[in-house]
């Protein structure tokens, strides 16, 4: 029995790896995604019991402490967290996995101070690389946190000599690194380098603009894989090694699809301060002609009959949907366009909210059907053929000076071409800016009518008024 337990624990981490790859494949797609979540957890939940089982683990019933602890904490988020709130949520929580890293490899340090023995150079490097991705994804979690809550100014956030200062932080963490790899026992530099990890993910996200944020929260979420991968090497556990590399992986793919949806490199996203509120319809128009700022209104009668009586409708969700947290009048509204015989489809944008996939998220909860839900590839073809585009909300990924300002911050950004539709309804509060500071040219085309108000007030009349017709 002695000899089949590491066999078996062995056995358990391949099999709970091959559900982590099953469910990452399933999480690809909306249709399987629940699917998949609950694979990915049961594999989880099979390298957790493989680990306990491990001799190493000497304190069942600090664990246990842990567990339950962890447990509650996790059911409270969980059950209290509002959709629209998920964004941060998944910053902290990529923050959390970092924090988790960086204090095992603190540990790791600690363990190395109360025995007769020094840690190899190889032990070294892998220590001072688990608390500088550890120490860099926790803080600037933290960070993104802030921004998404508002905590802090979601613009990017600067100050004087701010490039130098980074700069000097870099020098001192390779010197001291350097260091530490021919004076592995020193304690002062070693916790220096904590701090300058912990600072550095801090002044890597500040500067970074509230536009950018779905690229930044995939980006953090891919470091806390390779934090944990890193932890893996620490610990040589066969298993947080495999998940973490397939985290920091998928994370970077992820990542890679967000830039490619902005027409933007990764370096651009982070050094570039897009976001910033400098784009205006004034750049746009020094580079193409004056823009005319008529706004074009309607009410809520003129736009259910719009609507009702179109044969294809086509709604466009975005982040203001989801302050609103109108996903289920949206879908109330959809259904009631649908007895009335309207082709209803929603057009998703990559970056629409603020994480990836967030609009999907949203309308899972409220059950639209999956073959209704269309990439920005799929759906763009069609718009010429749409009766009426319903924005709801969005703002950035349906601005046309993308196509053509090369002025502004977003040219070149592939986005949802609703100005091709034959008529456009567009819900939103108020003509401030999107996330990204830039004035939005579709506002004032002569096929757009602007809807005033919270979107989902908004639309619960609409459901009324197409009931009625």
């Amino acid at each position: 029995m002695s000899d089949f337990l590491p066999s078996g624990i062995q056995l358990g981490y391949l099999v709970a790896a091959s559900l982590f790859i099953v469910g990452l494949k399933q999480l690809g797609s909306p249709a399987t995604a629940r699917q998949g979540n609950v694979l990915a957890a049961i594999g989880m939940l099979i390298a957790i019991v493989g680990t306990l089982l491990e001799r190493q683990v000497i304190s069942y019933e600090l664990i246990a402490v842990g567990i339950i602890v962890g447990s509650i904490l996790g059911t409270i988020m969980a059950k209290t967290v509002a959709m629209t709130d998920m964004p941060q949520m998944v910053g902290l929580l990529n923050g959390f996995g970092g924090a988790a890293s960086a204090l095992v490899a603190v540990g790791e340090f600690w363990r190395y101070l109360s025995i007769p023995q020094s840690p190899t150079p190889d032990a070294t490097i892998t220590i001072l690389l688990g608390v500088l991705i550890g120490g860099i994804t926790f803080t600037g979690s933290l960070v993104a946190f802030a921004k998404l809550q508002e905590l802090l100014p979601g613009a990017p956030i600067s100050f004087p000599f701010q490039q130098p200062f980074n700069a000097l932080l870099a020098i001192a963490l390779l010197a001291g690194s350097g260091y530490m790899v021919f004076n592995p026992e020193d304690v002062s530099v070693f916790l220096g380098l904590v701090v300058i990890s912990n600072i550095l993910g801090i002044m890597f996200v500040l500067p970074i603009g509230g536009g950018d944020m779905p690229v930044v929260v995939s980006l953090l979420n891919s470091y806390s894989g390779i934090a944990a991968s890193v932890a893996g090497f620490i610990l040589m556990n066969n298993m947080l090694i495999i998940a973490g590399a397939l985290v920091g992986a998928s994370g970077i793919i992820l990542t890679q699809i967000m830039c490619k949806a902005m027409n933007r490199s990764i370096s651009n996203v982070l050094f570039g301060a897009f976001g910033g509120g400098g784009g205006s319809a004034a750049a746009g128009a020094a580079a193409g002609g004056a823009i005319d700022k008529t706004v074009r209104s309607i009410n809520l009668e003129e736009s259910a009959m719009m609507l009702g009586y179109a044969r294809s409708v086509v709604i466009i969700p975005g982040y203001g949907m989801a302050v609103a947290q109108a996903q289920h009048s949206v879908r109330e509204l959809a259904d009631g366009l649908e007895k009335m015989g309207v082709d209803v489809k929603y057009a998703i944008h990559p970056v629409a909210g603020r994480m990836p996939g967030h609009m999907n998220v949203l309308l899972a909860e409220a059950n639209v059907p999956y073959p209704q839900l269309y990439d920005m590839d799929d759906i763009n073809p069609q718009f010429d053929e749409t009766d009426v585009a319903l924005v709801i909300g969005a703002n950035d990924v349906v601005n046309p000076a993308a196509r053509h300002d090369t002025a502004s911050p977003i040219y070149g950004m592939p986005i949802l071409e609703v100005d091709k539709a034959k008529h456009t309804i567009v819900i939103k509060r108020g003509m401030n800016a999107g996330f990204s500071g830039v004035d939005n040219e579709l506002f004032y085309k002569d096929k757009t009518m602007m809807l005033f108000g919270s979107a989902k007030d908004v639309v619960a009349k609409l459901v009324a008024e197409v009931k009625q017709l």
